[in-house]
């Protein structure tokens, strides 16, 4: 696939970031928004990455970072029109809203016009890859590919597949998730995959013992640091993560699927929210930030 083309959304800063790797790993991208001026400050951000990249990686080779510079600019692409940007891609990679009813539409349209070879795949954290492929003709070529934040830097990528997704899609998306320099785990097309199924609900656990009066976000964290090893408790994870873009998970989950205790939605977190405290991008979540 190293000479594979990719699409994607620009103004998002995890299909920005993505895209950046892909072109870092030699492949050919495109970036598609819907207007240029989008386009042009990722280009912008794009270029700063990368030259504090180059900084560090070609400290003592200045003509080899401006070739390198050069080089990684010229596999990136640009188009407000998607349908022109999918009709010579291998892989489309969506990185939009998580918005259902958004990306169906997205994916019918892209669906419609797209090679017949071309994969499509969602980035999607909260929502089923199986209702996001709905309304495509090909099912079969359709499956997960969800990074992490910052991209350059995790090295995990989960590789989704659904009921219908061939075994020859599937060995296709592992083998370019290695070829970004990923490690890729498999997984089913489960609520949350495999590291949000089971972060969401401890961090939602950790909120509703402060709700109980069990303990104190402080002491929490600093339980599960000291006591778990972790790098980040619970609460100051939420607080990273962002409160608003957790509830939305939350919520999404515990309409789909009732039944499900560890989905069940957090008065707290919804109270903090309404607020307008969704964690250290806002400047107050659980904890306060100097800004």
């Amino acid at each position: 696939m190293a000479a594979s083309s990719v699409a994607s959304k620009a103004s998002s800063s995890l299909g920005r970031t993505i895209k950046t790797v892909a072109a870092e790993t030699n492949h050919n991208v495109i970036l598609v928004d819907q207007k240029q001026e989008f386009l042009d400050k990722s280009l912008n951000i794009i270029q700063t990455s990368l030259k504090r990249v180059i900084k560090k990686k070609f400290e003592k080779d200045q003509q080899g970072g401006e070739k390198y510079l050069t080089d990684v600019k010229g596999r990136i692409q640009t188009s407000t029109n998607v349908n022109d940007a999918v009709k010579a891609t291998d892989i489309v990679i969506e990185a939009i809203v998580e918005n259902l009813e958004i990306k169906q539409k997205l994916f019918q349209q892209i669906d419609q016009v797209a090679p017949k070879h071309t994969i499509l795949t969602s980035n999607t954290s909260s929502l089923p890859i199986t209702e996001i492929a709905r309304d495509v003709k090909r099912q079969d070529k359709f499956g997960g590919l969800h990074f992490f934040n910052p991209v350059p830097v995790m090295k995990l990528l989960e590789v989704i597949r659904t009921s219908s997704t061939s075994e020859e899609t599937f060995q296709t998306l592992l083998t370019f998730g290695n070829a970004l320099g990923k490690k890729t785990v498999s997984c089913k097309d489960t609520p949350g995959f495999i590291v949000n199924r089971l972060l969401v609900p401890y961090m939602l656990e950790a909120v509703r013992m402060i709700e109980r009066g069990d303990a104190t976000a402080e002491d929490i964290d600093t339980a599960m640091k000291l006591g778990a090893g972790y790098p980040m408790g619970p609460i100051e994870l939420l607080d990273y993560v962002g409160l608003d873009t957790s509830k939305f998970i939350v919520d999404g989950w515990s309409k789909r699927y009732p039944d499900e205790a560890a989905f069940k939605t957090s008065e707290l977190l919804s109270k903090i929210v309404g607020e307008g405290k969704f964690g250290k991008k806002t400047g107050a979540g659980f904890y306060k930030y100097s800004k």
